[in-house]
């Protein structure tokens, strides 16, 4: 489209008017081009009245390239050129306002210092600008140059600034220096009380922020002060009485007060007190329902959350996502799917990382290869970033559908990997038995100094019990308590005895687990009791399975384990007994159960089970084989 820069018969060549009428309708970089071309051509680039509206009619712009712009014609027609501007930072200020506000705060860091160098007077917005750049980026440094430039000149006790100055201090984590600053304030108002109260309770600090609180005058008082000390308390459940206490002493409410409080309750489970205050709010907005859906969900009353997913009028990505996330807790991974392509198809959302990482993770429990490529495609055509949590949740879902190929590929196309991407990688190889691999992986860490969690050593704990690595899988296990200084959980203790019992050492995993400085759980005991079984060691099987019995009395496995080890030495009359056992106490064996997949869709089968609709023809296949 072309701008009309056509001048009138009445007017000069040369003259302002028409181009100022042109930066109204000024929107792409075509219309900037030909503003540009006339400014230079009529020689109106010299004209500073008119550059200096470009700047300020194009430097707020929702538009990056008419932003740039202004940029330019700032830094090529008036930094430093017109001593006037010297004295009045009000241009300067702009400018450093789209850096501060922007995508680039360091730039507005950067324009300061060049301000305070050049000689260019700086109020009290411009102090300001930088000071929420300095909070944006977490710059402790710089701002503590600024707040000491600060209590050189005259608008160091400026009650504005000093409560930009808490909010600094406060977004990088001082807040003892902001308390500092806040006490010696000659004037207060709800601004600094509000700031304070606020950085105590995102800190944790709920009696700071209660003292506080208190101590403000009444008249000082609004919505900004109660609603953190409602969602602070809200957050546990010792604390959830008194939030609702303050909530009901509220002389006015606002969405956030209610969503607050609804999300304090569903946080704990208490979702009649959550519906009660929902059915008596003014007005929802998305979150409201959001809460309410994730509540139920995580309860397992998925089918009143998908009620009132289907009453909310206008559905947006953050009520599909907790849908989707309700589905996912609850085994119903296909009714995960459908949300996701509804979302995509019906409503025309867009997904966001948090929406691929669930459909991801319905993909990897239903193990539909296909519809997990068909989402990678998507995720490759919109350039979604792979470097979060979509990275880990697609390696998660090529491993779990047994494609580790893939799962590969991903994981080596990322550059900027994190521990949780290396997490899922050495997890996928260990599932597959791919152990050499994914301690190769693990020793790729540790070369390019990429710091391990506790979830790191799991992996390769696993992936060396799944391949019988037990020399490697002790090394490791040392190399995490005295290399990387993290203390053992029993997940890991777990994982040596594993390693131990399936390299026929059962012994030595009976003695590692009296060694233990934690209690052992019933997952450790049956681990070596399975190991026991498989090798035959009848003496510590049997020791073994008397403390599962105490422990967890009502586990089948427990009983079966033992059972079987009877079986395999031919002591049938110890068989029965076990089995007269499990009918006394009411143990009912678990079926065991198989999936296939067969053209997208998932079939199951349990043992003995008729219920399949084609059970007759696989009965008759099953026979012609035999």
């Amino acid at each position: 489209m072309q701008l009309s820069v056509s001048a009138n018969s009445n007017q000069p060549w040369n003259s302002t008017v028409p181009t100022l009428r042109l930066l109204r309708n000024c929107k792409t970089q075509n219309h900037l081009n030909q503003i540009h071309a006339r400014i230079i051509t009529t020689g109106l680039i010299a004209n500073t009245s008119l550059t200096t509206k470009i700047v300020l009619s194009f430097i707020s712009s929702p538009h990056s390239s008419l932003v740039r712009f202004a940029r330019y014609i700032f830094f090529s027609h008036h930094a430093l050129q017109d001593l006037r501007e010297l004295e009045d930072p009000f241009l300067w200020n702009a400018v450093m306002k789209s850096f501060s506000h922007g995508s680039e705060p360091m730039r507005a860091v950067t324009l300061f210092s060049e301000m305070v160098e050049n000689g260019v007077f700086v109020d009290r917005f411009s102090f300001s600008l930088v000071l929420k750049a300095c909070s944006r980026l977490g710059l402790v440094r710089e701002g503590l140059q600024i707040h000491g430039l600060l209590r050189k000149i005259e608008l160091g006790s400026d009650l504005f600034l000093q409560n930009c100055l808490i909010s600094w201090y406060l977004k990088c984590g001082c807040v003892e220096l902001a308390h500092r600053v806040f006490t010696r304030m000659e004037k207060l108002d709800s601004v600094s009380y509000n700031s304070m109260i606020d950085g105590y309770v995102k800190c944790g600090m709920m009696n700071s922020a209660r003292l506080l609180f208190d101590s403000m005058p009444v008249e000082e008082k609004n919505l900004n002060s109660w609603n953190p000390m409602i969602y602070g308390y809200a957050q546990s459940e010792d604390g959830l009485e008194v939030a609702r206490k303050l909530f009901d002493e509220m002389p006015d409410r606002d969405l956030v007060s209610w969503n607050s409080m609804i999300d304090g309750f569903v946080k704990c489970g208490k979702m009649k007190d959550a519906h009660e205050l929902f059915d008596r709010m003014p007005k929802r907005d998305a979150v409201t329902w959001a809460s309410m859906i994730d509540g139920y969900g995580k309860i397992g009353n998925i089918e009143i959350a998908s009620a009132m997913f289907e009453k909310i009028l206008v559905r947006d990505v953050i009520a599909c996502n907790a849908m989707m996330a309700g589905y996912l807790q609850n085994g119903h991974f296909m009714e995960a799917l459908s949300t996701f392509h509804y979302m995509k198809g019906e409503c025309n959302l867009i997904p966001d990382d948090t929406t691929l990482s669930i459909v991801l993770s319905a993909v990897a429990q239903l193990g539909h290869l296909d519809e997990g490529i068909e989402i990678h495609g998507y995720i490759e055509e919109n350039m979604v970033f792979l470097g979060g949590k979509v990275g880990v949740s697609l390696i998660d879902m090529y491993s779990k559908c047994g494609s580790v190929d893939n799962a590969m590929l991903v994981f080596g196309n990322i550059k900027e990997k994190d521990v949780d991407h290396w997490n899922a990688m050495i997890g996928g190889l260990a599932v597959h038995g791919l152990g050499e691999l994914a301690l190769d992986l693990f020793m790729e860490m540790e070369r390019i100094h990429a710091q391990p969690d506790d979830i790191t050593f799991i992996g390769v704990l696993s992936a060396c019990a799944h391949s019988g690595l037990v020399k490697e899988g002790i090394m490791s296990f040392e190399i995490m308590r005295r290399v990387h200084k993290l203390k053992p959980k029993l997940q890991h203790y777990g994982c040596i005895i594993d390693v131990l019992g399936r390299a026929r050492r059962v012994e030595e995993a009976w003695r590692f687990i009296g060694e233990m400085p934690i209690e052992a759980n019933d997952v450790i005991w049956r681990t070596l009791l399975s190991a026991c079984n498989n090798h035959g060691n009848l003496s510590i099987g049997e020791a073994v399975a008397r403390r599962l019995m105490n422990l967890d009395s009502g586990n089948s496995s427990t009983y079966v384990l033992l059972s079987n080890m009877y079986a395999g030495f031919g002591m049938w009359r110890e068989v029965k007994m076990v089995r007269t056992m499990m009918k006394e106490r009411k143990v009912k064996k678990i079926p065991g159960c198989s999936w296939i997949e067969l053209e997208g869709m998932v079939h199951e089968f349990f043992v003995q089970d008729q219920s399949h609709p084609q059970v007759a023809e696989i009965c008759s296949l099953l026979d012609n084989m035999s």
